[in-house]
């Protein structure tokens, strides 16, 4: 087991999508680094040497934010937003869509249950 930016990496995987497994790396960034680290992406990862992975782990290491520091930046930057009271932030603090997305159908997974409201059941019937 690889052991890429604190992350462990399955061993079966491909190099390039191993990578994606870390928090801040997508299929994008993934082969840039790998092309910079000059490393075939198809290569598994059971077969990178330790200086392959040495390689990998500078690069990411000074060229991008990843795992626990992207984390906290992306919490500060939100909570920033929230504490100046930015059309933004209000849309975070209310837990709803933020980037201009329709509410009136959809967001389901941003608002939660759907709750009904105005429509009456019909009674049950009574023992009289």
């Amino acid at each position: 087991m690889a052991r890429i930016a604190s992350v462990v990496i399955p061993n079966d995987k491909q190099v390039w999508v191993g990578l994606t497994y870390v928090y801040g790396i997508g299929e994008t960034t993934s082969r840039a680094i790998l092309a910079e680290a000059k490393i075939e992406p198809t290569t598994r990862v059971k077969d990178l040497t330790e200086a392959d992975e040495q390689k990998i782990n500078d690069i990411i290491a000074n060229n991008y934010h990843v795992e626990g520091d992207l984390r906290r930046l992306v919490t500060n930057n939100i909570k920033r937003i929230k504490d100046i009271n930015s059309y933004k932030g209000l849309r975070h603090k209310a837990k709803l869509p933020v980037n201009g997305q329709r509410t009136r159908t959809n967001a389901r997974t941003r608002k939660g249950k759907a709750i009904a409201v105005g429509g009456t059941q019909p009674k049950a019937a009574s023992k009289t």
